[in-house]
């Protein structure tokens, strides 16, 4: 699986030099959640090409973007043959302290996707993964209007990008799209009707890794045992760009959308919650912290409560279910399944698509994906 990376910024380091590192056998496959269980490989993934609009990073490899976060002594050298591109803007950084500059600033959107499918089709890619930062943005909901908005020039780069890969789909060979973060695509009939007719796939929206899953999770508990949940909240804090950025009232309104929505799809009514980041603290770094408290009535009209704190790698967490996504892209493809696959979706996603399908708790849906993938639990349960 031959994969382009869009957004290079702190994920795709992590992805980048982990992927290398793992594939040496110099660091266990901890936090992938497939492991060794699919036919795909940890061998058969090759990152082959970078896009940001950062200017700071355009021209540069990957090698030496990841001497930000890494001693070089542990940087794989094939890092070096991956050079960042120039990729779509739209406004995607506008409001943080970047230079920012995209393609479609000197040859309008359309000629830019043109530019894009080309140099994709000579890197022969299969997956292409968004890790961009998150952006304000609402569904589309149809092809046609997609299309007039393409025209125009009015759409955001996750959904500029989305739109090139299903050109890419129709003219060149079927290929993934994996949205890990929350503009809506796997969600928007737009995309989920246009990849189907192109040959495509997206899973999304907005890649599960932290607090969200373990919430998630308390909630069936709960549910389970016939405890009426009173209110959630959980809030996060964290010192990377990602954070910087959800200081922004719009960006972070996205965040909010594919966090609390689960709320009631799982308990099935609905519980006042506040699930969200709430702010930026650079000393924390990538090391963001978690704080959670759900209170409920239990038997006998008693009222308990449950008290999360949590400390999480942020990114290098999302890595392990990057490496998952794309090799299951493989096996989707192989399987003709274009357009989403919520079975893969509702373990890995905040927001999972297709548009009008709920959300599970994870344990729920690990065990529809193993069934989904001829898996048997390995511990015989």
């Amino acid at each position: 699986m031959r994969v382009v990376v869009i957004g290079q910024g702190m994920a795709a380091s992590y992805l980048e030099v982990g992927l290398e590192r793992l594939k040496r056998n110099e660091i266990p496959d901890y936090g992938v959640p497939l492991r060794d269980w699919v036919p795909v490989k940890y061998d058969d993934i090759e990152i082959v090409a970078a896009y940001d609009v950062d200017e700071r990073k355009i021209g540069k490899t990957a090698y030496e973007l990841a001497r930000e976060y890494f001693n070089s002594s542990t940087i794989p050298g094939k890092l070096k043959e991956i050079q960042v591109r120039r990729g779509i803007h739209l406004g995607s950084l506008k409001g943080l302290p970047y230079k920012a500059r995209g393609l479609e600033e000197k040859y309008g959107l359309e000629k830019s996707i043109e530019m894009l499918v080309d140099e994709w089709k000579s890197f022969n890619a299969d997956v292409f993964l968004n890790v961009i930062t998150t952006e304000p943005v609402e569904p589309i909901h149809s092809v046609d209007e997609l299309e007039a908005r393409v025209k125009e020039g009015y759409l955001t780069a996750s959904q500029a990008y989305a739109y090139a890969v299903a050109q890419y789909a129709r003219r060149v060979k079927p290929a993934v799209l994996i949205n890990a973060i929350p503009s809506p695509v796997a969600t928007d009939q737009a995309f989920v009707d246009l990849y189907k007719a192109s040959n495509a796939v997206v899973f999304g929206d907005d890649a599960a890794t932290g607090a969200t899953p373990l919430t998630a999770d308390l909630l069936e508990h709960l549910f389970q045992r016939n405890r009426r949940v009173l209110d959630i909240a959980q809030f996060n804090i964290g010192g990377n760009t990602d954070f910087l950025a959800l200081t922004e009232p719009e960006r972070n309104i996205m965040k909010k959308k594919t966090k609390s929505s689960m709320v009631s799809d799982i308990l099935g009514y609905e519980a006042p919650n506040y699930i969200r980041p709430t702010g930026f603290l650079e000393p924390l770094g990538d090391k963001k912290f978690v704080a959670m408290i759900i209170e409920y009535m239990s038997f006998g009209d008693f009222k308990d409560e449950i008290y999360v704190i949590m400390r999480v790698n942020d990114k290098p967490a999302i890595v392990g279910v990057l490496i998952d996504l794309i090799r299951l892209g493989k096996i989707a493809l192989e399987r003709g399944l274009y357009g989403t696959v919520y079975e893969v979706n509702a373990f890995y996603t905040k927001k999972p698509g297709p548009p009008g399908v709920k959300a599970v708790s994870k344990v729920k849906a690990f065990y529809r994906l193993l069934d989904w993938l001829g898996i048997k639990d390995p511990r015989g349960i």
